[in-house]
């Protein structure tokens, strides 16, 4: 039975089955497909089967796959606490305690060893509450506990908290569960500030796409960034950079327009496709999903990109001259991981659970995502 499939950014249909795999990797619509994929820059590879001899459910052509193995370090004995990722989610408020959550324990389920939540002192014990296995850190204030005049000393106490771990971190996911306070949107606008100078990179996410949005100096130019905006935050970002509307016909020429103009930092424009560009390069993962929409499942991609950014950052170093991948920016490659992952967990959360599916189903489908692509007891190469 034949399988349909969008493929990268050419956005075709392509039919494949384990049975007429190699006559259609012959005709002259394949060889033209292949054509107008490679000139975006993606690639796809050919049919690939299960053990069974028959095409997975659900699989789409495209080397995503082979950068997660690439990029995921091995487990052996030698390693030590924090070598696999230590991530800071800067987040949570009254309001919003879920979203800090979800990023920071994805990251942990996907394979980090370390993972803080910075929020405010009314969000901590609710956070602390759904798992000891986050490590929270009450340390953010909003403006109604915050008299005038003592601005300036909280928002150096702030800081002073954050700094004493900051350089611990391999990356730091900002805004899930932020909020729109602006004294502690300020406050974390000096930590971006801080991030940027110590290399740390970052990915931007919910409220704090928000911020960047409206300072877009907080970001520009900083190649260790990660935006992951959303339909409405993607249409917010284009119309104050590029002073126009959303241009679907042609996204992924808009997206890496859009990242060159903010100086080079990464976005990956979520969707049916996630479209990834930083400004030289565009890349789409279509593979897997989920047609569920629930909430949540953003937060689980900025916890997820984050450990696969400080994985590639890893790789990179480590590879030099040496790396398997063409791309060379930890940026890209992690939010391809990220992207692909998350994906693949939503595609298994759902076949278990349909429409009662939730965001809580999806995170625990992170570890066989992986495992399924890069088994633990084995290299991933």
């Amino acid at each position: 039975m034949l399988m349909k499939h969008v493929i990268m950014n050419s956005q075709l249909p392509f039919l494949c089955c384990a049975n007429n795999c190699m006559l259609l990797a012959s005709s002259p619509l394949f060889r033209r497909q292949r054509f107008l994929i490679r000139s975006f820059g993606g690639s796809i590879d050919h049919c690939r089967n299960s053990g069974s001899g028959k095409m997975q459910s659900g699989q789409v052509l495209f080397d995503a796959e082979d950068i997660v193995r690439a990029i995921t370090p091995a487990l052996d004995q030698s390693r030590h606490k924090g070598q696999a990722g230590n991530i800071a989610v800067i987040g949570g408020c009254r309001e919003y305690t879920g979203a800090p959550y979800f990023a920071a324990i994805s990251a942990l389920k996907i394979g980090a060893d370390l993972s803080h939540v910075f929020c405010t002192k009314d969000a901590s014990p609710v956070i602390k509450s759904y798992s000891p296995e986050l490590i929270v850190h009450p340390v953010l204030e909003e403006s109604y506990n915050v008299r005038d005049e003592d601005k300036k000393i909280i928002t150096s106490k702030v800081l002073a908290e954050v700094d004493k771990w900051l350089e611990r971190f391999d990356c730091l996911v900002i805004g899930p569960g932020l909020g729109r306070d602006p004294f502690l949107l300020d406050c974390v606008s000096e930590i971006i500030r801080h991030a940027r100078q110590s290399n740390i990179p970052i990915v931007v996410d919910g409220d704090g796409l928000f911020l960047v949005t409206n300072h877009l100096e907080l970001v520009r130019g900083y190649d260790l960034a990660v935006l992951t905006p959303n339909v409405n935050e993607y249409k917010r970002l284009v119309q104050k950079v590029l002073n126009s509307e959303v241009n679907d016909k042609d996204a992924t020429q808009q997206v890496l327009f859009l990242a060159k103009q903010i100086g080079g930092v990464t976005i990956l424009k979520k969707g049916k496709s996630d479209i990834i560009s930083d400004g030289d390069t565009v890349k789409s993962v279509s593979i897997y999903g989920s047609p569920r929409r629930c909430g949540g499942q953003g937060d689980i991609l900025s916890g997820s990109v984050a450990v696969f950014l400080s994985w590639a950052r890893q790789y990179i170093e480590a590879s030099g001259q040496d790396s398997i991948l063409s791309c060379k920016n930890p940026a890209v490659l992690g939010s391809i991981g990220g992207s692909a992952i998350m994906r693949k967990a939503a595609s298994i959360a759902f076949s278990n659970k349909k429409r009662s599916t939730v965001t809580s189903d999806i995170i625990e489908s992170l570890g066989k995502s992986l495992e399924d692509i890069c088994p633990a007891g084995s290299s991933c190469l």
